[in-house]
């Protein structure tokens, strides 16, 4: 790896601190919005809770990993689900219970080691269910693309909104494939950015609200207790919880990543136990003021990467500029307005790409579906979660989809013969 323009302690000058944590911040931009946009959230929460989950997560790792914390695209179907079963309150308390899941594997590792963790989540396991998170959400972004709402809840098919959808997805394609610098790493935004100017110039887009919006606006808070009551039920767990699954495997493969790029080992140090604890904590914070659940961006990794500049306190820049930003009503407000069309087309491309991030793990593994208990497990994962089976044992206790599939993936994986008992090891020296 080529030498660092700036360290993790590093302080840069002020006018190169306020553009580089811009860069950071448009880095994410794009995908931090889209989720709350795809769930029913406000996008100004959406750009508040990852600002200041970033700042919570750069304290816990004691200011020695420079990554931000954005909206999960893992959690989209299961808020969507436990949004339609109990309301957008249950998902923000299904959030909660994801984070206390992070807490408790975060006190689980700093006693006994990661290894354990590491090998119970195997890529058979996490590669097929990543791949289902990305094709379950398929029929979605094409409805969104195709089609627009008519009367009875219902749709119908547009060819002119179509057309906004395949502009934004072809700028999308063109930013990542045919440039190689930082545009390259935003291809989420410009995409939205492009489709929003040719939705504009079709006429497709109602400009009133943002007319009518403050320059200043708080963002849309929802309190426990307050906007909706704290109700848990067996359902939502098991909607929510086993996503778990998923995101954790995500945040060890951004570190290992994150680590090769700055030259530092963050399983050890300042370690994994507080990575995945500041990673639950910012999830947390987020779910109870309204805000989606947490991860770790690969674009801001990618930045990173491309820039040389690691220093943490560039990371926190930019956490305090999405702070600013989500205050600012006229933006806000123009977020707000971009059509379901435009939303469809970037997504079709993300969709896709997580699908295809579930195969390239299995790839980048070596994965050999020539052995059937491979083929056992990545067959079953796909079909029970993209088919959508469920196991229902009462009216309020029901599991399903993608949570399901992640949870028989590691049942199948510990019990089929061929697990090798190492795998199970503690990880303890």
């Amino acid at each position: 790896m080529s030498e660092a323009v700036l360290d993790i302690q590093d302080k840069p000058k002020t006018g190169q601190w306020i553009s580089l944590s811009l860069q950071h911040m448009f880095a994410m931009f794009g995908a931090t919005i889209l989720v709350p946009q795809l769930v029913g959230l406000s996008p100004a929460i959406a750009l508040l809770t990852s600002g200041i989950a970033t700042i919570i997560f750069v304290l816990i790792t004691q200011f020695k990993v420079p990554a931000y914390l954005g909206s999960s695209f893992a959690f989209i179907v299961p808020i969507q689900v436990a949004t339609e079963s109990g309301g957008i309150g249950s998902a923000m308390i299904g959030a909660m219970f994801v984070s206390a899941v992070y807490a408790l594997v975060s006190l689980i590792i700093w006693k006994t080691g990661y290894l354990w963790l590491m090998k119970i989540l195997p890529p058979i396991v996490v590669g097929p269910v990543i791949i289902v998170i990305g094709l379950a959400l398929a029929g979605t972004a094409v409805d969104m693309a195709m089609t627009i709402p008519a009367a009875n809840n219902t749709s119908e098919y547009s060819l002119l909104h179509f057309s906004a959808a395949i502009v934004t997805l072809l700028t999308a394609i063109i930013c990542t494939i045919y440039f190689k610098n930082i545009i390259s790493l935003m291809p989420i935004l410009i995409g939205l950015l492009a489709g929003y100017a040719y939705s504009a110039a079709i006429g497709i887009i109602d400009f009133t609200r943002i007319g009518e919006a403050s320059w200043f606006a708080v963002p849309d808070f929802l309190i426990p207790g307050v906007d909706y009551s704290f109700q848990v039920t067996p359902t939502l767990l098991f909607i929510m919880v086993p996503i778990a699954i998923v995101t954790i495997s995500e945040h060890i493969g951004h570190q290992l990543v994150l680590g090769k790029i700055v030259d530092r080992n963050y399983i050890k140090d300042p370690g994994l136990h507080r990575s995945i604890l500041g990673d639950g904590i910012g999830t947390f914070i987020s779910s109870l003021i309204g805000g989606p659940p947490k991860t770790t961006y690969g674009e801001n990794i990618g930045v990173l990467a491309i820039t040389r500049v690691f220093s943490v306190y560039v990371i926190v820049g930019a956490a305090v500029f999405a702070i600013v930003f989500s205050f600012a009503g006229k933006l806000m407000a123009a977020i707000e307005t971009i059509p379901t069309a435009v939303l469809g087309g970037i997504s079709i491309l993300l969709f896709g790409i997580i699908a295809s991030s579930g195969l390239r793990m299995l790839v980048d593994n070596n994965i050999d579906f020539g052995n059937k208990r491979n083929l056992v497990i990545s067959s079953v994962i796909l079909v029970i979660g993209i088919g959508g089976a469920r196991l229902e044992f009462s009216e309020t206790f029901v599991i399903e989809g993608m949570a399901l599939a992640a949870i028989i993936g590691v049942i199948l994986n510990l019990v089929l013969p061929g697990l090798d008992k190492e795998e199970l090891d503690d990880g303890t020296e």
